[in-house]
């Protein structure tokens, strides 16, 4: 490959937390670095270093402006019907009952428009900046949850004609929400665009074949990854009492569930197989609800109690950095958690990969996973020893994690070779040989 540098901006609605979007960018961040070249960030949130990045708080999905659009968007709502009939009164005779009840209030367009047209400067404003050769749209061309966002990078990239790669994590037909809409002529021009200069990037096949499919388009398949060239440290005595501190006793399990508290992640599954199992155990949810509100988490409260099992919500002792809590509490990284771990729990119905599944793998853990669609075509396939359950927890599941929990040496085995399969087909090194062809290609030289 071309030995020299090349200055690559990185676009999304937010590069912070732990969110996947922003924990996938810093992979990919590390290794175009390794490869010589220096990356920026155009963002509504950022915690990256201020002199690499570009923030613009509209940007953000969560902002304001940007919450009301999304409201009136997807609310499939009769309410938002009725504004937009009335917000123009010089037209209501031209309107039948008979005509669509999924229209937009005038408003909307008009301040969507502005939005784009705003954000559009910015983004000339960032590429000049920091003179940048290429950009890495993450995921704001793909979930439409800032739509003048997503116009405004199209518009930017069909005006400028800059190589650009839309990595994509979830697509808007993934997600019921969105599927009635007043919104259909932005999702078909940004979400995702048609431009030559664009080319796709998605994190499964299912989602290959659906972009050709629904647009015509053809994308590389580039999976999550982690850095299984470089196996996880040793634990350390800051972790001695991470068991102690979540009131695990000796003599029970620790199950870790490391996800959101969101509906997709189905955590029904696990606090109904700790009841079924009848084993002394307790299940630690290591983040909190986020921005999905906490509808789901009173929901796993109730189901917990009902079933008279021990939840822990261990959010503010599980956080990115080591440190204390306000009441003198230790926090831990989710990498001190891990390796304390009996079983990790992973049943959601939906995920665009699986990052929790890499990470329990990393850490050469135990796991339960739901036969999601990804898991059953991409990761099942490649030969990894897991308990798995289709849909529902049933008796043979019940068996199986039994049987796991109380053969170790079975498990070990397992874990040992899983970690090698992951080396094999989603390290690191996989990252750097596919972005090394992809670069190259946006940049028109040979590797």
């Amino acid at each position: 490959m071309n030995p020299s540098s090349h200055n690559i901006g990185f676009i999304s609605t937010r590069f912070a937390g732990t969110d996947g979007v922003s924990l996938e960018t810093q992979k990919w961040v590390t290794v175009l670095e390794r490869l010589g070249h220096k990356c920026f960030y155009f963002a509504g949130e950022c915690d990256r270093s201020a002199d690499q990045s570009y923030v613009v708080p509209e940007a953000f999905y969560r902002h304001p402006e940007i919450d009301k659009l999304n409201q009136q968007a997807y609310s499939g709502s009769w309410t938002v019907t009725n504004e937009a009939r009335k917000a123009h009164p010089e037209i209501a005779s031209l309107q039948k009952d008979f005509f669509s009840i999924y229209v937009r209030p005038p408003q909307m367009t008009k301040r969507v428009n502005e939005l784009k047209e705003y954000f559009k400067d910015e983004l000339y404003k960032f590429a000049h900046q920091f003179d940048l050769e290429i950009l890495v749209v993450e995921n704001a061309l793909t979930i439409p949850l800032n739509l003048p966002l997503g116009l405004a990078i199209t518009e930017f990239i069909a005006e400028t004609g800059y190589p650009t790669i839309a990595h994509h994590h979830d697509f808007h037909w993934e997600r019921q929400r969105f599927q009635v809409n007043c919104v259909g002529d932005y999702l078909a021009t940004a979400f995702p665009p048609n431009l030559p200069s664009v080319r796709h990037v998605v994190i499964n096949s299912v989602q290959a074949q659906q972009i050709a499919s629904r647009h015509g388009l053809t994308s590389r398949v580039i999976p999550n990854v982690m850095d299984f060239d470089s196996p996880p440290p040793a634990s350390d005595s800051y972790t001695d009492l991470v068991r102690a501190d979540f009131d695990i006793r000796d003599g029970e399990y620790f199950f870790l569930q490391p996800t959101r508290v969101i509906q997709r992640k189905g955590i029904e599954h696990a606090i109904e197989l700790m009841r079924r199992l009848d084993l002394p155990a307790k299940l630690i949810i290591s983040h909190a609800s986020g921005d999905e509100g906490n509808d789901y988490e009173h929901r796993v409260r109730e189901y917990a109690h009902l079933l008279n099992v021990t939840v822990r919500f261990e959010a503010d002792q599980v956080q990115d950095v080591r440190g204390t809590t306000k009441d003198g509490k230790k926090i831990y990284t989710l990498g001190d958690v891990y390796p304390h771990a009996d079983l990790v729990t992973y049943p959601s119905s939906i995920e665009g990969f699986g990052n929790a599944f890499l990470e329990a793998v990393y850490y050469k853990r135990l796991i339960l996973v739901n036969n999601y669609s990804i898991y059953e075509v991409d990761i099942k396939p490649k030969g990894f020893h897991t308990l798995w359950f289709d849909g529902f927890i049933s008796t043979s599941t019940i068996a199986a994690v039994r049987h796991a929990l109380k053969n170790p040496d079975l498990t070990h085995e397992w874990v040992e070779t899983n970690y090698q399969l992951a080396k094999r087909y989603f390290s690191y090194s996989v990252l750097e040989r596919r972005l090394e062809a992809i670069v190259a290609d946006c940049l028109g030289y040979q590797v």
